[in-house]
């Protein structure tokens, strides 16, 4: 065999690896990519979930807290914020502003629901309505489920991260604009908690 030949044979067997390679690193993106928008997904159904309890909440406190009206106005306010951040998010999970903004709705709103959770501990009769117990039991275990959905999103977008950033991946990411993920981290540490619901 002429040497010449040896050579184009060599050649191509690495040509051949690196084609193989690269395409093996680009799926291996592409998964991990559909596997933390796949998770973003499930965080997306318990918060549609949570909009959709929340004004149910506040139709069954309205007739107890009349007065208390600019609460129940901010707590639907803030809730009609979040269901359009979480839009925005939804439409792009991979965006880093959309989950900001997202982070940001939903900050503010685990904040009047506090409120409105504070109020309802002040009125007996409230405390006392069936409904408004049930409502907020399943708000409470809506918001457990949102908790859990949102450690298994950054989770996948950890590992989606991890993969896309290390070599020769990065090279791989660069050159087919895999961006990075953003994680879903709360603000402030008192949003990690799910609402307190004690009626006795």
């Amino acid at each position: 065999m002429n040497s010449t030949l040896i050579v184009l044979i060599g050649a191509i067997a690495v040509v051949l690896i690196s084609v193989l390679v690269l395409v093996g690193i680009y799926n291996r993106l592409v998964a991990l990519c559909n596997r933390f928008k796949n998770a973003y997904a499930q965080i997306d159904v318990q918060l549609k979930r949570r909009y959709d309890l929340i004004p149910n909440l506040v139709e069954t406190a309205k007739g107890y807290l009349a007065h208390e009206r600019g609460t129940l106005e901010e707590v639907i306010r803030a809730r009609n914020q979040a269901a359009s951040a979480a839009q925005v998010a939804a439409a792009n999970p991979g965006d880093p502003a959309a989950l900001k903004g997202l982070m940001g709705a939903e900050g503010a709103l685990s904040g009047v629901l506090g409120r409105l959770f504070a109020l309802a501990e002040a009125y007996p009769d409230l405390k006392a309505n069936q409904t408004m117990a049930q409502l907020m039991e399943e708000l409470t275990s809506t918001e457990n489920k949102v908790s859990f959905a949102r450690q298994a999103y950054n989770d996948s977008v950890m590992s989606y991260n991890t993969s896309r950033e290390t070599f020769p991946a990065v090279m791989v990411a660069g050159m087919f604009g895999f961006q990075p993920a953003e994680l879903f981290v709360l603000t402030k540490p008192e949003e990690a908690e799910a609402p307190k619901v004690k009626f006795t």
